[in-house]
């Protein structure tokens, strides 16, 4: 009974468990994220007691990630280079 306990997977589908794999990765640090740092979800009894919260100054840090002020300045363009080079007139 020698050999590889993943016998059964071809080659070809490593790709899609990658793929999948980041898929799940993105929505469990989304769950985290959202779990842990936005102002409107309250884990603890003690914050959940607290009612509406006027703190609008998480809300701004909650929105304002570091994945968005990164972008803030960046066309909005997945390849401009090949955009542009495709968009002169000749």
């Amino acid at each position: 009974m020698g050999g590889s306990s993943f016998k059964w997977v071809r080659p070809e589908v490593y790709p899609l468990f990658g793929a999948l794999g980041a898929a799940v990765g993105i929505c469990a640090m989304q769950l985290v994220r959202n779990a842990w740092t936005n102002p409107e979800v309250r884990l603890t009894k003690a914050n959940r007691t607290a009612g509406v919260l006027e703190n609008f100054d998480e809300g701004y840090r909650y929105k304002e990630n570091a994945l968005r002020r990164f972008v803030r300045d960046k066309p909005p363009q997945i390849m401009p280079s090949v955009n542009e080079f495709f968009s002169r007139d000749n």
